[in-house]
């Protein structure tokens, strides 16, 4: 019996062990999902600052960031042409259907067998 008893001691001290590292690890996982969470908003308010001073003195750029600016607006101005080009060719394609009707009972369908009586939707 005091094998079984040094066994399930021993059982113990390696679950309690193992549940203090876990109890560790997720402290630790929770403080770093804290600490990206406020460099998140961070960013978010130097993003805010940095537009707000663009707007404010759009003629009065200091030249230690005048590049970053032209920067940016070169990529605004990319955007709107890509968003332009992208928009002309919505417009210009029309719509591919691949969808076939049945021979047997008339049913729609892009499959290749019917989805109302089951024939073949053919070529």
């Amino acid at each position: 019996m005091a094998f079984f008893d040094d066994l399930t001691k021993m059982a113990k001290d390696v679950a309690t062990v193992a549940a203090d590292k876990t109890k560790d690890a997720a402290e630790q996982v929770k403080l770093s999902v804290a600490i990206a969470g406020e460099q998140k908003e961070i960013d978010k308010n130097y993003r805010t600052i940095g537009e707000w001073f663009v707007n404010e003195y759009e003629g009065e750029i200091p030249d230690a960031v005048r590049e970053l600016v032209d920067a940016v607006t070169a990529s605004k101005a990319k955007i709107a042409e890509l968003e332009a080009c992208k928009a002309a060719k919505d417009d210009a394609s029309e719509p591919v259907s691949g969808e076939k009707a049945c021979p047997i009972c008339g049913a729609v369908s892009d499959s290749k067998f019917c989805p109302h009586c089951g024939a073949p939707m053919g070529d």
